[in-house]
């Protein structure tokens, strides 16, 4: 458990997981299914438009209870990842009320660029980033630009929530808004 909090927000990799906790991969599936049918960790897959693709992507790692996750990794200060899992958490919740539950996932390309979730509902998507920093750059939204050209039919903008204060447009299909206001 303490192994897969330390991974919060990174991409699943059963194989490197069970060499540093020192057990054979099988069991480290066997512990992770575990813990995702009690509701502890959840496994965040890939968007693509390809379904078949999405199941071969690596999925992201998550845990269903920030603080808890803080506690059993041994970390006294939140970081981006546990922003990220908070975020994730409450876009859970939000999925769950619906009717047509919209789907979460994450997207990422070969070259690295990468956007923490999108929100699939059957007509549209929304891509949303998260950032721990009070301000935000250029680079920040890098990976929100790169999706939305991607999939220009069927985004309308892109969302950056982040530590600071204030609301604002980064560019004219991303607006940049506080973590706060949406959890």
């Amino acid at each position: 458990m303490r192994a897969a909090c330390l991974r919060i927000g990174g991409l699943l990799n059963q194989t490197e997981l069970s060499r540093d906790v020192g057990i054979v991969q099988p069991q480290v599936h066997r512990f992770l299914n575990l813990m995702e049918a009690s509701y502890q960790a959840i496994r965040l897959p890939a968007y693509a438009v390809n379904r078949t693709r999405r199941l071969i992507k690596a999925p992201k790692l998550y845990w269903s209870d920030t603080g808890l996750a803080l506690y059993l990794a041994g970390e006294t200060e939140p970081r981006g990842p546990h922003l990220e899992n908070l975020v994730l958490a409450d876009l859970l919740a939000w999925r769950d009320t619906q009717a047509r539950r919209p789907e979460v996932r994450y997207w990422r390309t070969a070259t690295g660029l990468e956007v923490d979730f999108v929100v699939e509902t059957p007509a549209r998507l929304l891509p949303v980033e998260i950032k721990a920093a009070a301000r935000v750059t250029p680079a920040d939204f890098k990976g929100l630009e790169a999706f939305l050209d991607e999939y220009p039919d069927r985004t309308d903008g892109g969302l950056l929530l982040h530590g600071g204060a204030d609301a604002f447009p980064l560019t004219r299909r991303v607006l940049a808004a506080p973590w706060w206001w949406v959890c």
